[in-house]
């Protein structure tokens, strides 16, 4: 019996998933982490810590389940997860995701069992350099929620033509962008940048320490801008030699094809089998859009996880001033993305502000309140802002605050300030016609209620909600040609539809938050600068 596994390197975890090549999964497992934030606007990781040791650690942990689902025919028992049948393996994956262990389920039989494919993502666009032997030179920077390149957004922008940009790579310059983030280590790095550097996003990092390969997908290239042609869906070469001379790019490949294999020194840090295939993986949010079946024209996901971020399936490139427009997951595609800069983060440091109490504590007391918060309003822009407003030095702001307000009150102003977020990012799209929830976020139904309402929406939640890993999974098998390119796993668990009786009360805090953040700019920038 043949399993494959899916690996996700996210802003507050990795995860990992071993599942059978009909989608079932048989184990999980999770190592926590957080990014480093050293500096106002910088947000970093350690690329051996944070990225490679634990996705060692975790297929490691994942290929020693697949051994001990050989060793039985019968239910196979962990810390994390207890399964009777393979039937149960939704809910034993549930349990040991949320305790950091892996569980197993037992497989078919004794004889045979191996790991076909492995296929790793990861949050992103992020940017390392390294020397040749693989050696980060400096923490990696993360994607839009480091800000630190704002003057190289403002000068490739003047040299290239913001409408030039906008129509050459689908999107204007922003903390985003991986080209304004490699134009400041270029200048920081001097003559510390040597000719035979490399430049890594998160995933593309663990592949090298697995095969040795250099390669970059064609979606996370495509986050490269000003150097990816989203037209051609190619490097823009005469932009890279205009802006940084000599800088050398990886060969361009598609998430779902194989770049290389397992070699010796990764075998033993895996106890993954020599000459395993690994396949290409891309950026998070895609490899969760293409987990839950977010693969036509039309299709919309929405991602509940540290950040907010959308994803839907074009039908062929535009340019949406606002808007990221990208290559996606499957060769040949185009999507259009947006994200906001913080979500759930606010939800964690709002528990930790509180205590640290038990956050289903705090949860029953947020759903205890009634819309509107009773009053309370917050913009969730606590470490500047992506979409909709493209501002750096946007800050988070409670108004409307009183001494009966509490924690209850807070959670479900955080929860309603991120939907109006969402709102003003969802009339942005047009073309929409299924929107699909995905993310942590969507457990517990208090969350994905509330935008359903703001918004305007319905939302179809997925049955299997372990996310990116699940769709790097599919693409493992995918990739060595275990199933059909148009293999599906995702099934529907249940729809969330708009509750009429808030929609009044909705409008006029979608108004009051419209409005808050343009009244407090100015003052919110004289804060940030100090």
């Amino acid at each position: 019996m043949s399993f494959v596994i899916g690996v996700d390197i996210g802003t507050g975890s990795t995860k990992g998933v071993l599942c059978t090549l009909d989608g079932e999964v048989v184990a999980v497992a999770r190592r926590d982490h957080a990014p480093s934030l050293p500096r106002p606007g910088w947000a970093e990781m350690d690329p051996v810590r944070d990225w490679w040791t634990e996705v060692a650690e975790i297929l490691t942990e994942l290929t020693t389940a697949t051994a001990t689902a050989a060793s039985t025919s019968t239910t196979s028992t962990s810390t994390a997860a207890t399964a009777a049948t393979a039937a149960t393996a939704s809910t034993a994956a549930s349990t040991a995701a949320s305790t950091g262990t892996a569980g197993t389920v037992a497989g078919e039989g004794s004889e045979g069992i191996e790991v076909a494919a492995v296929c790793v993502s990861g949050l992103g666009p992020c940017v390392v350099q390294t020397d040749a032997e693989l050696v980060p030179r400096r923490p990696a920077i993360l994607y839009g929620i480091d800000t630190r390149a704002t003057r190289e957004i403002v000068e490739l922008t003047e040299q290239l033509g913001a409408d030039a940009i906008l129509e050459r790579c689908g999107k204007d310059l922003s903390s985003q962008a991986i080209g304004p983030k490699l134009a400041w280590l270029r200048r920081d790095a001097g003559a510390a940048w040597r000719p035979d550097d490399r430049w890594f996003s998160a995933h593309t990092y663990v592949i090298a320490r697995l095969t040795g390969e250099w390669v970059l997908d064609h979606h996370t290239a495509s986050q490269c801008d000003p150097f990816y042609d989203i037209h051609r869906q190619d490097w823009a070469t005469d932009w890279v030699e205009a802006v940084l001379p000599g800088l050398a790019l990886p060969p361009l490949v598609w998430p779902s094809e194989q770049v290389g294999v397992i070699h010796e020194a990764a075998a033993a840090a895996t106890g993954l089998a020599v000459g395993t295939p690994v396949i290409a993986g891309t950026v998070d949010a895609w490899a969760e859009a293409f987990s839950v079946g977010v693969r036509r024209p039309g299709d919309l996901m929405l991602m509940y996880g540290s950040t907010m971020f959308f994803v839907q399936v074009l039908p062929a490139p535009t340019s949406v001033r606002g808007l990221w427009t990208t290559s996606g997951v499957e060769p040949g595609s185009h999507t259009l993305a947006a994200g906001m800069a913080t979500s759930g983060t606010i939800t964690t440091w709002l528990q930790d502000l509180t205590g640290g109490i038990p956050f289903r504590t705090l949860l029953a007391e947020a759903a205890a309140i009634p819309a509107g918060a009773e009053g309370l309003v917050l913009l969730p822009y606590f470490a500047g802002e992506r979409t909709p407003i493209y501002d750096p030095l946007a800050r988070g702001v409670i108004a409307g605050l009183t001494l009966r307000h509490g924690r209850g009150h807070l959670l479900r102003a955080t929860y309603e300030g991120i939907a109006c977020g969402v709102r003003q990012i969802l009339d942005t799209f047009t073309g929409t016609e299924r929107v699909v929830a995905v993310g942590g976020g969507t457990q517990g139904g208090l969350w994905t209620q509330i935008v359903s309402d703001v918004a305007g929406i319905e939302q179809i939640i997925p049955r299997q909600t372990i996310g990116a890993s699940y769709g790097d999974a599919l693409l493992a098998a995918i990739g060595i040609g275990a199933v059909p390119p148009d293999t599906d796993w995702t099934q529907a668990d249940h729809v969330v539809v708009p509750d009429p009786s808030t929609a009044d009360t909705y409008a006029t805090l979608l108004q009051t938050y419209t409005e808050l953040y343009p009244a407090t700019r100015d003052q919110i920038h004289r804060l940030a600068q100090q």
